[in-house]
């Protein structure tokens, strides 16, 4: 499969400028679920921008319906 690496980037609310896997979707994911966390575009643009992207963090989102 070829990846649409522009495409993705164009979509991808990743607020880490340096971020070599943006738009790369499928190696961002691997990174991320190897550290235990969620990619970016698992989050709102606020909760992004605090970087923590931990499950526990994403779980606390969805029980108060922030996600």
């Amino acid at each position: 499969m070829e990846c649409n690496k522009q495409k993705n980037a164009k979509r991808c609310n990743c607020t880490y400028d340096g971020c070599p896997k943006k738009g790369a979707c499928c190696e961002c994911l691997s990174y991320h679920l190897g550290m235990r966390q969620l990619p970016a575009c698992c989050f709102t643009a606020a909760a992004e921008r605090t970087y923590d992207r931990s499950f526990e963090h994403f779980a606390r989102l969805v029980q108060t319906g922030a996600v």
